[in-house]
């Protein structure tokens, strides 16, 4: 994804028959007020239900890292840090599951 003009906000890989994605994101986008030793990698998990997995990871003692944020029609990111400190991505993305049905239709 790029805006009109400068660099990319978004680099997108597809790997696989699955399609699986591998995304690099902006550092422009980075959660604020938090530590950069934590958030030098941060791995995304695709849930169906975005707003139930995060509550579940909540009442599993994680904390909020990184509020949801829409992203497009139907792509929504969130972020918790588990008691450790890890940093937990959770998003739903319906391009991606739709390039999955259009994969298996084929």
């Amino acid at each position: 994804m790029r805006s009109v003009a400068g660099a990319p906000a978004y680099i997108e890989f597809r790997i696989g028959d699955c399609q699986h994605e591998l995304g690099i994101i902006d550092s422009r986008f980075a959660t604020p007020d938090r530590s950069r030793e934590a958030e030098n990698t941060m791995t995304y998990w695709h849930v169906d239900d975005l707003e139930a997995s995060v509550e579940r990871l909540l009442s599993l003692g994680a904390t909020l890292h990184g509020e949801p944020v829409e992203h497009g029609p139907g792509f929504v990111t969130a972020s918790v840090a588990d008691p450790f400190g890890n940093i937990l991505g959770v998003m739903f993305n319906q391009h991606y599951l739709d390039t999955l049905a259009a994969k298996a239709s084929a």
